[in-house]
């Protein structure tokens, strides 16, 4: 007698930790950059990992994929950043099933970003989807899903004006600057860096202040000098970097370094000096505030600031999740009939044998044997049955898991 061996099942989770309640220190701790993601992906797969995505942005780390306890995928984020699982445990999220849905739903259209209605999240989404594809981690629940939380970003996006108005980080920035900098239109301005948020910063600055007091520089040189081309600001070398800051009033920081670029040793300040710091892990050593005359701010603090934009986008918040619930439903049903539709093909097949086996016994017994309509009201009686199995799988009351089970055992399938 062969013993039946029971299949450890895996579970959909989402892992992670964000602005919510991860300082900018800690969200330091757990970013990972490219050669990270491309290492936990590698590291997923060695390990058996059915399908996964990592998000790595300023705001949160996050992983989704299947796995039979959460730890799987905490240890993944744990062993290739500079996290500790008690780090994790104090700031991070676990969600499971249809709660790990509706949070990666939340994310894409922008109800959990730091300033609410950011759509930035949704393309590192589909990028970090592009990835686990390309090392075969992405499956087809995964691509379904990832597909599922894209339109339902477009459709909150066209259907309601949760993004309406010009607010991001990028723009709180700007708007700090005009708020505190008097005359800024006679003040230098240095941007040091050209990440996307420097590159937003850039372009908001030389939109909203049209002055030629801007300076930019790049440890990559022409990175720097393709962006000052376009919007028509000066260029410096990465060399000059001291000196520049010397004769600057406010210093952007928007790096994509790993540790401090910016400290009190490179400030020889002739002049007050206003800095912001847009990067995560933060680029700007605290110790700048030493010096007399320097202001720090991070980019948290830029978060905070809500104005009648954001105030005014909060009323489209029931209307975002109507559309969000609407496609998790449509996903769910989905879901559910990819786990009950072949048992209900088998059990179509069981009852057609069933019937084959009794025709074949009459053809032998009755001589005026109606085939043709017995054959048709068998086959009406199958497709009821079937149907009442269909309907019992479908209604979101039932545990599907173990109905399939158990109409597997009883009709021996």
């Amino acid at each position: 007698m062969t013993q039946n061996i029971p299949v450890k099942t895996t579970s959909f989770y989402a892992i992670g930790l964000s602005y919510l309640k991860a300082d900018a220190e800690m969200r330091g701790k757990f970013s990972l950059d490219e050669k990270a993601k491309e290492n936990l992906l590698q590291q997923a797969k060695n390990e058996g990992v059915e399908s996964l995505i990592v998000t790595s942005t300023c705001n949160r780390t996050e992983i989704y994929g299947f796995a039979q306890h959460p730890f799987q995928l905490i240890k993944l984020l744990c062993d290739n950043s500079q996290g500790t699982v008690e780090d994790f445990q104090k700031v991070a999220y676990v969600y499971k099933s249809r709660e790990a849905i509706t949070h990666l739903f939340r994310v894409g259209t922008g109800l959990d970003s730091q300033i609410l209605g950011d759509f930035e999240i949704i393309a590192q989404i589909k990028s970090s989807f592009s990835q686990s594809k390309a090392v075969g981690l992405a499956n087809t629940y995964m691509e379904r899903l990832v597909n599922a939380v894209i339109q339902a970003s477009k459709r909150v996006k066209n259907e309601t004006e949760i993004s309406s108005g010009a607010t991001s980080v990028s723009f709180a920035s700007v708007q700090y600057i005009f708020k505190t900098v008097p005359d800024i239109s006679e003040k230098n301005i240095l941007l040091f860096g050209t990440g996307k948020i420097g590159r937003n910063t850039c372009e908001n600055l030389v939109k909203h202040t049209k002055h030629d007091q801007i300076t930019l520089i790049n440890r990559t040189k022409d990175k720097a000098e393709r962006l000052a081309k376009k919007l028509n600001v000066v260029v410096k070398d990465y060399i000059d970097l001291q000196v520049e800051i010397q004769k600057a009033d406010v210093l952007v920081v928007a790096t994509g370094a790993q540790n401090p670029t910016v400290d009190k040793t490179i400030l020889n300040l002739k002049r007050p000096l206003l800095i912001l710091d847009l990067s995560i892990p933060k680029n700007v050593n605290e110790n700048v505030q030493d010096i007399e005359g320097v202001t720090l701010v991070h980019m948290d603090h830029l978060s905070q600031i809500t104005d009648e934009t954001l105030e005014n986008r909060k009323k489209f918040i029931p209307q975002a999740e109507e559309i969000n619930e609407e496609i998790i439903n449509e996903f769910i049903t989905w879901t559910k009939g990819r786990k009950y539709a072949p048992t209900i093909h088998a059990l179509k097949a069981k009852l057609n044998a069933i019937k084959e086996k009794e025709m074949q016994t009459h053809r032998k017994k009755m001589a005026n044997f109606d085939e043709e309509q017995v054959d048709l009201i068998s086959d009406k009686i199958i497709q009821k049955i079937t149907n009442h199995f269909a309907n019992h799988l479908k209604d979101e009351n039932t545990s599907v898991d173990e109905s399939v089970d158990w109409i597997q055992r009883v009709f021996q399938l």
